[in-house]
């Protein structure tokens, strides 16, 4: 079946910076678009990033763009997400996601394979 482990979610200071990890573990996801996705306490879980298999397409949430990078080594088969100048509203749970398509999606529900979530929490 394969699955996908976050890693990297911590506390950190407002301002500082944080790389989230996302690694396929059982089965390679080299050839979807992946994405990561993020779920503050009593709050949907909403897009952040997303990029395609060849990393060429990148797609950014408003909230993320000039802060967050996306990018993925598939030599490694992992997909990163630098978090760059985190805000305290920028504190959830950080989930990576792969989405079977070429194309690539901000929608929670056309994704089709989930990690279990890393917890950020950006402190003021």
């Amino acid at each position: 079946q394969g699955q996908l482990v976050e890693s990297g979610g911590g506390l950190v200071q407002a301002g500082g910076s944080l790389r989230l990890s996302c690694a396929a573990s059982g089965r390679t996801f080299s050839t979807y678009a992946m994405g990561w996705l993020r779920q503050a306490t009593g709050k949907e879980r909403e897009f952040v990033a997303a990029i395609s298999w060849s990393g060429g397409s990148i797609d950014y949430a408003d909230s993320a763009k000039g802060r967050f990078t996306i990018s993925r080594d598939h030599a490694k088969d992992t997909v990163y997400l630098q978090m760059n100048s985190p805000k305290p509203e920028d504190t959830a749970v950080y989930y990576c996601a792969a989405h079977r398509s070429f194309q690539l999606s901000r929608n929670a529900y056309e994704y089709d394979d989930w990690g279990q979530g890393t917890q950020v929490t950006v402190s003021s």
